[in-house]
């Protein structure tokens, strides 16, 4: 397991209960968190952007009391404007510096686990963006930084720059981009990766087949068909799929209702008996997708 906390002793777990799609009415999305924590998930990842701030705001509230026994994460780099009808891209320090303390508020804490970088393009202002990053571990508000990213060249420049905590990116069977460059780099690092994307969007569960990045349907459908035919459940397949990368230090899944809360913590239990064999056939028998931009 990776360790994340200020004083280097909490584990980083496996599981994360991303919180973009939790319901915007505050009972609701209490719910779905109480079940989460009560399964054993403690690692809960938002952003400022979600619903406005109002993850946020659900999110502090429902674990308030709890805080001493979670690990929250969030992330800055989307600024609304006035009316909140639009963001645009902020990496800047003096923004980072501000933002924070919002996030803080709404999130009922004063300090944050993890603080991501939302995004990053190879033209923003790394120095500036990095030094706002070290001045709120200084502060003691957040206990490590992270970037977002899905871009090979942006990930060495801050690799070489500064190497974060963690760095965010898709990564399923749909999606084997990072396998090319991105994972042998960061798994000679203490830099880990946080997965979005484990579960393809359902695709490869139980929604309606579709293409996805440049794989047409029919390829998508081959690859669903595999999964389902190893005699695990998708969830359990998907899951110890991305486990199994040294790179990778925890899956951040998200969840909407209480259903998918217990579907993850199912498939996650399950995912440890699932023979590393399986996924390396899986892995052999279709040919990963590779970047074509940002490289």
């Amino acid at each position: 397991m990776s360790e994340l906390s200020r004083s280097g002793i909490l584990p980083l777990p496996e599981i994360a209960l991303g919180c973009m799609s939790l319901p915007e009415n505050f009972s609701e999305a209490e719910k779905i968190l109480h079940k989460a924590l009560d399964s054993g998930i403690t690692f809960f990842d938002t952003a400022d952007m979600y619903q406005k701030g109002k993850s946020e705001d659900n999110l502090g509230r429902a674990l308030k009391a709890k805080r001493s026994q979670v690990l929250i994460s969030t992330k800055v780099g989307n600024q609304w404007n006035s009316s909140g009808t639009a963001w645009s891209w902020n990496p800047r320090k003096a923004y980072i510096l501000k933002a924070i303390e919002e996030s803080l508020k709404r999130l009922r804490t004063d300090y944050l686990d993890l603080y991501q970088l939302h995004g990053g393009t190879l033209d923003d202002p790394w120095q500036d963006t990095l030094e706002a990053f070290e001045i709120l571990k200084e502060q003691g508000k957040i206990c490590a930084f992270g970037i977002s990213s899905i871009r090979p060249n942006v990930i060495r420049k801050v690799m070489a720059m500064n190497p974060p905590a963690t760095i965010m990116m898709q990564y399923n069977p749909l999606d084997r981009r990072p396998e090319e460059e991105v994972f042998p780099l960061l798994e000679k690092t203490e830099t880990r990766v946080l997965v979005r994307g484990a579960l393809a969007k359902g695709i490869l569960l139980d929604k309606p087949l579709t293409g996805f990045l440049d794989i047409p349907k029919e390829k998508v459908a081959e690859i669903k068909a595999e999964i389902h035919r190893l005699g695990f459940s998708p969830e359990a397949v998907l899951i110890r799929y991305g486990l199994m990368e040294k790179a990778i230090g925890s899956l951040v899944i998200g969840a909407s209702s209480i259903e998918q809360v217990e579907k993850i913590t199912k498939g996650y239990e399950e995912s440890q008996a699932v023979p590393d064999e399986l996924i390396q056939e899986l892995k052999r028998k279709f040919s990963p997708n590779l970047y074509q931009d940002h490289r």
